[in-house]
C-alpha cells in the first residue's frame, strides 16, 4: 500500500513511522528544508498528560474580554483575525460549557496517557537523541485559590491514570531548588511524576533520519498543492505541479491542513493560534533549573532541555501572521525574570533564540485524526498546544486505522465526523 503523508512535523513523522512499521510504502511531503521546522520547532518541550485540559474552559469568554487590547495577555485576539474565526469561535465557546469541557478533557487525557505509553513502548527503544528527561512536570501556584482549584482538577484526572502529588512551597523548593528565591511567593505546587520533556525539533530530525533508514521517502522544499481524487476516492497529491500517486493520503500539515482538505471538499475546523518561545543557554546560571515548570498564575512554561532553557507562553489569534511581535517577546523575558529572579543577571538576550509559530487548534480542543468522508483521505491535526504530547499516540492510532482498521482507543472520539463533516 502506497501512502503519502503531508507534513514532516511531529504528527506527520510519527504517522509515517508507524505506517512503515506496518509495511506501507510511505512518502513524506514537506515544504520546509527539513523536518520539524515549523510548529514543532521550538514548542514548550513537555509531553504531559497532566495538561490535557483544552483552553476553552468554562468562563473563557469573560477571561478573553478582560484581556482585550492587552499585549501581555495570555490569550490575545487580533481584530484582523476575527472575520475568518466567526464560525469557529462559536463552536469554541459552545464547547466551554462544563459538560462538553469535561468530556473533552477526558478524550485528551486518554489520548495523552496512551501517547506516553506508545512513547515508552515503541519509540524509546529507538534511543533517539532529543534531550529526553523524566523529571515530570511541576505546576506552581501563587494563591491558595489557584492551588485549591488545581487540586480538584488533578483529582478528577486521577481517573485517567494521571498521578500527582500536592506540595507545599517548601516542598516545591526542595524538588526544584531554582525556585527557592520565589518560594515565599508561592502557595504551593503539584508535581506530575509521569510527564516527560524533550526537544521536539531534535526528535523530528532523529525520527526522520530513522524513517529514511527504514525506506520512507522524503521530499523537502516541495509544496503540496491539492489532493487529487477520482470517483470520490483519493488518487494522490499534486506537488509543485507534479502528480504523486497514492492509495491513501494523510494530511498532517498543522494549520495548513484545512486548505488542503478543502481541495477534496472537506471543511476541517482548525484555526492557527500563534505561540512564542525563547531558548537560552544556562551556562552562567548559578542554580540551573532541572524540572519543567508551569506557572499557572503567569501562564508561562519553562523547560530545561539539556544545557538550554525553553520559555514558552501566550496564545494569540492573528491568522497566519508569523511576525515576531516585540511586545510578546518582551513579555516572555518578563515572565522568566519573575519565575527565576535571582538569575535575571545571567540572561544574555544576544544568545537567546526568539521564535514564534502557529499551533493548529480545533474548536473543542481535541485533535482531529483518522478517516474522513473521502475514501483514502485521513487527518492528523488540530492538537493545539498538545501536539508534542499527543504525537506518539496519534501517529500510531492513525497508522493502525489505515492499515488494520483497528485502534487501541475509540477513533470516533477524534474523527472529523464529530463536527458533522
Amino acid at each position: 500500500m502506497r501512502i503519502i503523508v503531508v507534513g514532516a512535523g511531529l504528527l506527520g513523522l510519527t504517522t509515517a513511522y508507524f505506517l512503515r512499521r506496518h509495511g506501507a510504502e510511505v512518502e513524506v511531503i514537506e515544504r520546509q528544508a527539513g523536518p520539524g521546522l515549523e510548529t514543532s520547532y521550538a514548542n514548550g518541550g513537555m509531553l504531559h498528560a497532566s495538561q490535557a485540559n483544552p483552553w476553552n474552559e468554562p468562563g473563557v469568554l469573560w477571561q478573553a474580554l478582560r484581556m482585550l487590547g492587552r499585549e501581555d495577555a495570555a490569550l490575545l485576539i487580533r481584530p484582523r483575525a476575527l472575520p475568518r474565526m466567526l464560525g469557529w469561535s462559536w463552536n469554541f465557546l459552545r464547547n466551554s460549557s462544563l459538560p462538553r469541557y469535561l468530556a473533552n478533557v477526558e478524550k485528551n487525557a486518554r489520548l495523552a496517557d496512551y501517547s506516553l505509553t506508545v512513547l515508552a513502548e515503541h519509540l524509546a527503544p529507538l534511543a533517539l537523541p532529543f534531550e529526553r528527561a523524566d523529571h515530570g512536570t511541576l505546576k506552581i501556584y501563587r494563591t491558595a485559590a489557584e492551588l485549591d482549584t488545581a487540586t480538584r482538577f488533578a483529582e478528577r484526572c486521577r481517573a485517567f491514570d494521571v498521578r500527582y502529588q500536592v506540595m507545599s512551597a517548601v516542598e516545591v523548593a526542595a524538588l526544584e531548588p531554582a525556585l527557592a528565591p520565589v518560594a515565599d511567593e508561592l502557595s504551593g505546587g503539584i508535581h506530575f511524576p509521569d510527564d516527560v520533556s524533550g526537544d521536539a525539533q531534535r526528535f523530528c530530525r532523529a525520527l526522520a533520519e530513522h524513517c529514511a533508514g527504514l525506506g520512507v521517502t522524503f521530499h523537502y522544499e516541495c509544496q503540496a498543492q491539492e489532493v487529487m481524487m477520482h470517483a470520490g476516492a483519493v488518487r494522490g497529491v499534486m506537488v509543485d505541479g507534479e502528480m504523486h500517486r497514492a492509495d491513501a493520503v494523510v494530511l498532517a500539515a498543522a494549520s495548513y491542513t484545512p486548505a488542503l482538505a478543502a481541495s477534496a471538499g472537506l471543511k476541517v475546523p482548525v484555526q492557527p493560534v500563534k505561540g512564542y518561545s525563547l531558548t537560552l543557554p544556562m551556562a552562567d546560571w548559578r542554580v540551573k533549573p532541572r524540572v519543567p515548570v508551569i506557572d499557572e498564575h503567569y501562564h508561562a512554561a519553562v523547560c530545561p532541555l539539556g544545557q538550554q532553557l525553553r520559555v514558552a507562553g501566550t496564545a494569540e489569534f492573528a491568522g497566519f501572521d508569523t511576525t515576531l511581535t516585540p511586545s510578546r517577546i518582551r513579555n516572555l523575558y518578563d515572565l522568566l525574570a519573575r519565575i527565576y529572579p535571582s538569575e535575571s543577571g545571567a540572561i544574555d538576550k544576544r544568545a537567546c533564540v526568539e521564535w514564534t509559530g502557529l499551533r493548529p487548534m480545533s474548536p473543542d480542543g481535541v485533535g482531529i485524526m483518522g478517516r474522513t468522508a473521502v475514501r483514502g483521505l485521513y487527518l492528523n491535526s488540530g492538537h493545539g498546544h498538545l501536539g508534542w504530547t499527543m504525537a506518539p499516540g496519534a501517529g500510531k492510532l492513525v497508522a493502525d486505522e489505515i492499515m488494520t482498521n483497528r485502534t487501541e482507543l475509540a477513533s470516533a472520539d477524534y474523527a472529523l465526523a464529530r463536527f458533522g463533516a
